[in-house]
């Protein structure tokens, strides 16, 4: 018989203490439930006398609530709390802003997932302000559609690895470096174990649609000085349709005039009043654009014009969002995790991680919206001669060489069609990750005291390859449109019909995939070492210190077709209707020290049950700006043993990252409402509107009135850098056991802070002001529209938020069991925004608290969840509820101002099997069906993907077991 050694033995009694907590603290069901609590594993480990180590500090210590408001969620809360992923769990939180999930065709996710705490992302639904960490050290940056992310993804982490989750909501740059700004979500893996763990969900909305199922296994095995863990995980989505949900099957922007559809909208300078055709005076006009009739066949000769009518509303109006696009979209993800523990010595532990995953995930929008024409339209220079085959006024349509019209490039003639002969566009996404990672940690007796160490490396590698499909391609259309002996004498060229529906043929000569690829990578190494230099009367001074280095590296391969000059057309169009952007190639490294100190000043005294004060300090030096100290210092004050005051103030520093710095300029289309609409004489008010003519109205340009911009890198970016308070009360009245409150106030700062500025608030800035304020705005001079918005990333002068996180809890036994409330919320006082003044003069201030009239960008004064929890001896139910308070709407003449408050409701009911040996639940996520509160801003989505949920009622079984 092989007996294990005293080190993995007290692994496996920890991990059966922790796993009993996990069943007590997870009847609750709600990420709240040990808010400012120790996990089960840290607080087995408390009660017997030993330090934890919790995230936001690298000392070990008896209390853990004195170094911050972390919350603390189990592998049981994770079981338990309706989600089937990490990031739609953590958004949740109250202190989560608009994070990035799959909701929408509109968003930029496209299948990745992120946590924003504090609303302080960089960029749209970003995370790159706060550090993601799996097990202490560092995950890999994400990839995306259209270039590689900044920040983690956690669709890029099987589930099967994940035992419980850390969130410390503080500043912590001195203690882990860069981008701990707005805080820390530590992941936890699972630990050594004997016996097996699966579990298996499945689900499905009230509409039958957005079906979900996905599983875990993980086996464990442990035996003399060595123990190996294997996991795998799937979960599979299905999508959601627009046209599926009320709210989401028309843009609540009205419609003001005829625009795209699929029989077209044409303007043809020479037909109007023509007497060989006998049309009427404006007939195919700009003021009177035609449209051929819904199944017509044109007719020969002067009968041509017959198949048109000059179009009007509403019988010509057409709906992009309910032709089959995606709300939410699909995806299918698969992962394997595997670690090998070995102790070397009594004293010395070796650790290997591996970790692949993949995602395959797809975005169905319209089809593409053409608009071409000769000197009118988005994209010039076609021509269409009079002999061309499939133009019906001219002479291949039986219409005489005299009376043929032909269409020049020089000639104002515009097409605008929605091609849904070439089919809906499609984005598709295959995400591969990999990481490999090697610790050895040990422990070393010195003056009497142990000092533990830990050595770590890893690499780790995102990569993408992406699809965008049912594009079209521009040089391929002019080719088909123009002369027929030149399309003749090119190999493939096939004519195209515009004025009528085209044969396969045609749509797959001007159909184009576009097909790119982008990678990051992290290479990490750490060196730690803690242990305690002395005693005080009140208890020993510890200090921890370490080295890291650290490289990222960023890649990005555009397609090469699509970013290459046209043939045919001028200089500013592309290829094809595929966005652009250059290729973007970049890396830094650092090199990083710190060291932590914590010192207790009073224990067991008549005024201080505990006085702790932790201070720690930070040196990086970055290969691209430079170096930089970080400090940060706490402190932690209990009078009596039930009040516990605590506060910290931290720095914080983040380098400009690689996508801020090297992006290259990339085409995209912005969500967002013109303040010009109506025109000038609209607007008198508005300078920047000035030439905007009458009747304007963006929703009839570009991609259903979607904005077209470019975004870039800045090579100029400083570093940023913030300042962090955080002050608050935790109270556990030894009189009434089981109830604790906790709360807490923050303030951050941050200084040169780099951001972009939304299209909402650069089209504002220059529709009221006008002048230097519209050079990132290019409109076309005769039909006003957008044709090109600049949004690069910048130093802003600062970014401002305070608030105050409150949490109450209540557990108490009774004959019938075991009963747990809690309510958790989250008030935003402010969130402001200071901005250089391009005219001079003082800085442009933005108050953001309380707003929702940016698309994507709900900043509501309050949020909350609140649990109510019954645990019994086979049965288990619980209650929960989740509030997004009201926010102003932008101002409109189809609702009021407002996107209203909502609440939304989940039940759960558990059946404990064979002893607690396996559970079986059935629930319901948003038990009332509730649509989430309509916003103007957001059209034509008409909500905030990255804050509400649009499926509606989610019902849901599952089943888990542990052997």
């Amino acid at each position: 018989m092989i007996i294990a050694s005293a080190r993995f033995a007290r692994r496996r009694h920890l991990a059966k203490l922790a796993a009993a907590a996990g069943i007590s603290l997870g009847a609750l069901a709600w990420p709240t439930l040990a808010q400012a609590q120790a996990s089960g594993d840290e607080a087995a480990t408390a009660s017997s006398g030993g330090d934890i180590i919790v995230t936001g500090s690298r000392i070990g210590r008896k209390d853990a609530d004195s170094v911050g408001p972390i919350l603390t969620l189990t592998s049981e809360d994770i079981i338990k709390s309706g989600t089937s992923s990490i990031g739609d769990l953590l958004q949740k939180l109250p202190s989560a802003g608009v994070s990035l999930n799959s909701n929408g065709t509109q968003g930029t996710s496209y299948g990745a997932s992120s946590i924003n705490l504090r609303y302080l992302g960089g960029a749209e639904g970003s995370g790159n302000r706060v550090l993601v960490l799996v097990d202490g050290h560092r995950w890999v940056d994400g990839v995306g559609q259209r270039g590689f992310r900044d920040f983690v993804d956690l669709n890029t982490m099987p589930q099967g690895m994940i035992d419980g989750i850390e969130i410390l909501k503080d500043g912590a740059s001195a203690i882990y470096g860069a981008d701990a700004i707005a805080g820390v979500v530590n992941i936890k893996t699972v630990q050594p174990f004997d016996g097996l763990r699966g579990s298996v969900r499945a689900g499905i909305t009230s509409h039958g649609d957005g079906a979900e199922l996905g599983g875990k296994l993980t086996v464990g095995k442990t035996w003399g000085r060595a123990s190996i863990i294997l996991s795998g995980s799937y979960s599979r989505t299905r999508s959601i349709r627009t046209d599926a949900r009320q709210l989401t099957t028309r843009t609540l922007v009205p419609q003001t005039a005829v625009g795209n559809n699929p029989n077209g909208l044409f303007i043809l300078p020479g037909l109007a009043n023509n007497g060989y055709f006998g049309t009427a005076a404006g007939f195919a006009s700009s003021a009177n654009p035609i449209v051929l009739n819904p199944g017509a066949a044109i007719g020969a000769g002067n009968l041509a014009d017959n198949a048109f009518h000059v179009g009007a509303l509403p019988g010509d109006a057409y709906n992009t969002q309910a032709q089959g696009i995606y709300s939410a979209g699909p995806s299918e993800r698969y992962g394997v995790y595997g670690r090998f523990d070995y102790e070397l010595a009594d004293d010395v532990t070796i650790r290997i991680d591996g970790v692949y995953n993949r995602r395959k995930s797809n975005q169905l929008f319209s089809p593409v919206l053409l608009d071409v024409g000769g000197t009118a339209g988005t994209v010039r220079g076609f021509a269409i001669p009079n002999n061309q085959a499939y133009n019906p006024f001219g002479t291949a349509n039986g219409v005489p060489a005299a009376n043929a019209l032909a269409f020049g490039a020089n000639s104002a003639w515009r097409i605008r069609k929605v091609m849904t002969d070439v089919g809906n566009r499609n984005n598709v996404q295959d995400v591969e990750t990999i990481r490999l990672s090697v610790g050895v940690d040990g422990s070393v007796a010195i003056g009497g005291g142990e000092w533990r160490w830990d050595v770590f490396g890893s690499y780790a590698k995102n990569s993408i390859h992406t699809m965008a499909e049912n594009g079209i391609n521009y040089d391929n259309l002019f080719l088909g449109l123009g002369s027929p002996a030149t399309c003749a004498a090119t190999a493939g060229c096939v004519p195209i019909n515009l004025f009528a529906p085209m044969t396969e043929a045609q749509a797959a000569y001007i159909r184009y995939t576009t097909r790119e690829y982008n990678r990051t990578e992290l290479y990490n190494a750490a060196f730690n070492v803690t242990g305690n230099l002395f005693d005080l009367p009140a208890g020993p001074v510890a200090l921890a210190v370490g080295y890291e280095y650290r490289q990222n590296r960023g890649f990005d391969a555009p397609d090469a077709y699509v970013n290459a000059a046209s043939r045919f057309l001028a200089s500013q169009y592309a290829t094809t209707t595929s966005q652009t952007r250059t290729a973007t190639v970049g890396s830094y490294d650092l090199h990083e020290a710190y060291a932590e100190l914590n010192v207790p000043i009073f224990r067991d005294q008549p005024f201080a049950e505990s006085l702790e004060l932790s201070l720690a300090g930070r040196y990086s030096d970055y290969s691209t700006v430079g170096n930089k100290v970080t400090l940060k210092a706490g402190v932690g004050y209990r009078p009596i043993e039930d009040i516990l005051f605590r506060g910290t103030y931290s720095q914080g520093f983040r380098a400009p990252s690689i996508l801020e710095l090297y992006q290259g300029a990339r085409q995209t289309s912005f969500q967002g409402n013109d303040p010009c609409n109506g025109g000038a004489a609209a607007n008198p008010g508005l300078p920047g509107c000035a030439g905007v003519p009458a009747g304007y109205n963006q929703i009839n340009y570009n991609l259903n009135g979607l904005i077209p911009g470019v975004i870039s890198g800045n090579t100029s970016l400083k570093p940023e850098t913030a300042d962090t308070f955080s002050a608050g009360v935790a109270i556990s009245p030894r009189g009434v056991r089981g109830l604790s409150l906790t709360v807490d106030y923050y303030k951050i700062k941050i200084k040169d802070a780099i951001a972009s500025q939304t299209p909402t608030q650069i089209m504002q800035l220059c529709a009221v002001r006008g002048g230097v304020f519209c050079d990132l705005v290019s409109r076309d001079a005769g039909t006003g529209a957008i044709l090109e918005l600049l949004q690069g990333a910048q130093n802003l002068n600062s970014i401002t938020t305070d608030g105050v996180d409150a949490t109450l809890r209540y557990d108490f036994s009774t004959g019938i069991g075991r009963i747990s409330a809690v309510v958790d919320a989250s008030w935003l006082h402010s969130f402001k925004t200071t901005a250089p003044n391009p005219a001079g003069g003082a800085p442009i201030v933005d108050e953001r608290a309380g707003r929702g009239d940016s698309p994507r960008a709900t900043y509501p004064h309050w949020k909350g969840q609140a649990s109510l929890g019954w645990t019994g001896d086979t049965a288990d139910a619980t209650l929960r509820a989740r509030y997004i308070g009201p926010t102003t709407d932008v101002a409109n003449a189809v609702k009021d101002a407002r996107t209203r408050s909502i609440v939304y409701t989940d039940l759960e009911i558990g059946f404990a099997i064979a002893d607690d040996a396996a559970r079986f639940s059935l629930g319901v996520n948003n038990l009332f069906d509730k649509a989430p509160p309509a916003s103007y801003a957001n059209a034509p989505i008409n909500y905030d993907i990255y804050t509400y949920d649009a499926r509606g009622r989610f019902l849901y079984a599952s089943f888990s077991v542990k052997m």
